[in-house]
């Protein structure tokens, strides 16, 4: 098991100029500067465009991952990534949303990160070479693994009472689950569908699960506006 934090810039964050200046971020901080670490000189001095919520401007990365650290949920994603899965940057995007404690990447270490909207650079993550290695970390955490898929047997997500300490583990976008994590999971719930398909996108099933435990055991009141 491996945690990173990847370097450089991301999508959100190239220079930019003219109209799309004006129309993403803030500019300059007007003097005189606020005053503290997790403020970055280079920011209050040339402005700040990435993609972070106002409490956030001009802070330093790790002042944002410091105070995000401080009110992170019990809750656990992860995400078998045995075919290079397109889903994980959504589902990372999402996890930063919900200030999920980690997202566990299981399988292949690389990914394609654009969806994730460098996101990932505030958001813990995991690498674990096989399922049972992230069953074994569960385990040593006292989390209780919930797949989520569209299996016999499986439970609605949405009568369903989630465990607080919970890992939710997502299979990937062509396949679904392993067969080792199908068995190795105390519970596999399904999400409700009423149209043709077979199924939806792994990314946006994980959005709904998060956001299933979100509303049972989330407390609203520590929520952050975004505008």
């Amino acid at each position: 098991m491996t945690e990173h934090a990847p370097d450089g810039p991301g999508p959100t964050e190239w220079p930019s100029a003219g109209l799309a200046a004006a129309l993403v971020g803030v500019g300059p901080h007007p003097q005189p500067w606020p005053v503290g670490d997790r403020y970055d000189p280079e920011l209050l001095a040339a402005g700040d465009s990435r993609n972070v919520i106002d409490r956030y401007r001009y802070w330093r990365r790790e002042a944002i991952v410091a105070d995000l650290d401080t009110r992170r949920h019990p809750l656990h994603v992860a995400i078998e990534n045995f075919g290079h899965d397109m889903n994980i940057g959504t589902v990372v995007r999402t996890a930063n949303a919900f200030a999920v404690a980690a997202v566990h990447i299981v399988g292949r270490r690389r990914w394609n990160r654009r969806g994730a909207m460098v996101t990932d650079r505030y958001q813990h993550l995991q690498h674990h070479a096989d399922v049972d290695s992230v069953m074994e970390f569960a385990r040593a955490a006292g989390l209780v693994v919930v797949a989520v898929d569209n299996l016999p047997g499986s439970v609605a997500i949405e009568t369903t009472e989630l465990p607080r300490n919970c890992l939710l583990l997502f299979g990937q976008e062509s396949s679904g689950l392993t067969p080792a994590a199908r068995e190795q999971a105390a519970l596999t719930v399904s999400i409700a569908q009423f149209g043709s398909t077979r199924s939806i996108n792994a990314g946006v099933a994980a959005g709904i699960a998060m956001h299933a435990w979100i509303r049972q055991h989330a407390d609203l009141r520590t929520a952050l506006p975004t505008g």
